[in-house]
């Protein structure tokens, strides 16, 4: 079989393996992978950025939040169609990563992600400052009536958690296949080249800040579909997902899974939501009265895995067995 009809394969095989998952996975794990699922996607817009154009930002928790707000907001105020309150959502992280773009992109290194790292602090700060509509931190719960789709006779409600399972994998499913179209198109291979040599890629006649600004609108449009998506699946917005905290949430979990392949964003996402959860509930009847953070149980695996596994988990895979993976 070719290299490109084995990662074919292989995307196809992750998704049906997913699919199957809704079938013997308990109610419970069933919540958590739909979120990890959403998640994985906001992960994969962070990673067409970070891992592909080696852009480094601090500010991705403004383009999820914005698709969260956006969709969120006229479900909430106006009374919007959940279709027309998503491709909303979308709009909003789209436009707002242009804006954000255009003037980030002035800068480089780190200086880029400290710009970044600011205007998201300055979106956090308005998400408060508007928290008549918002709520701020108390945030915006969304009534299961709103969270319904009725078109030409099909009634889907999405609070449903089969419903709510195969929305978010339709979602991941389809940006895995965009990411994997894009990195795979001369527009892709640009970006690894400005990534690689940024001074090299323009002597040979391209333009680099069009093409980074096209990554970073489609990296943005990404995670905002993640930000508007987790709203209406899991019906609650707020202030806290446009914290910094979720700008380097993104960043762990490709750092983990591999950044520039395109599977890696889900395993890691994967990896380090399970080590939370196993982590604390470990501690409390290992150690009961102990009072350890979790955080030191996380601090200590991800050392392991960074000591191990370099590039991440499939990225050091890729180098050192699989150098067909995506």
């Amino acid at each position: 079989m070719s290299v490109t009809g084995r990662q074919i394969a292989l995307h196809v095989a992750v998704i049906l393996l997913l699919a199957g998952l809704d079938h013997v996975l308990p109610v419970y794990h069933q919540g958590v992978f739909a979120r990890i699922m959403v998640l994985a996607v906001f992960a994969m817009g962070y990673n067409l950025l970070f891992g592909y154009t080696g852009l480094l930002s601090l500010g991705h928790a403004m383009f999820f939040a914005a698709g969260m707000y956006g969709a969120s907001l006229t479900v909430y105020h106006l009374g919007w169609t959940l279709p027309v309150a998503f491709a909303t959502g979308i709009g909003c992280a789209a436009l707002l990563s242009l804006l954000i773009g255009l003037l980030a992109l002035r800068t480089t290194g780190v200086a880029f992600m400290i710009v970044t790292m600011m205007f998201a602090q300055v979106f956090f700060l308005a998400s408060f400052y508007f928290s008549r509509w918002t709520r701020g931190d108390e945030g915006i719960v969304l009534p299961q009536q709103t969270r319904q789709i009725d078109i030409a006779g099909f009634h889907l409600d999405l609070s449903d958690p089969a419903n709510r399972y195969y929305a978010a994998l339709c979602l991941f499913a389809l940006v895995l296949l965009l990411t994997f179209i894009v990195v795979r198109s001369r527009f892709g291979r640009v970006l690894v080249a400005i990534r690689e040599n940024e001074e090299r890629t323009r002597m040979l006649g391209y333009n680099v800040f069009a093409n980074k600004l096209s990554a970073v609108v489609i990296s943005g449009a990404f995670s905002g579909a993640a930000g508007a998506a987790y709203a209406l699946l899991f019906g609650y917005a707020g202030s806290t997902f446009a914290s910094v905290q979720y700008s380097i949430l993104p960043l762990l979990w490709v750092l983990l899974g591999g950044a520039s392949t395109t599977l890696g964003p889900l395993i890691g996402t994967v990896l380090m939501y399970y080590l939370v959860d196993f982590s604390s509930d470990v501690l409390a009847r290992v150690l009961p009265g102990w009072n350890f953070s979790y955080l030191g149980v996380v601090g200590i695996a991800l050392i392991v895995l960074v000591l191990f596994f370099p590039k991440g988990i499939l990225g050091t895979i890729r180098a050192r067995w699989a150098r067909w993976l995506p």
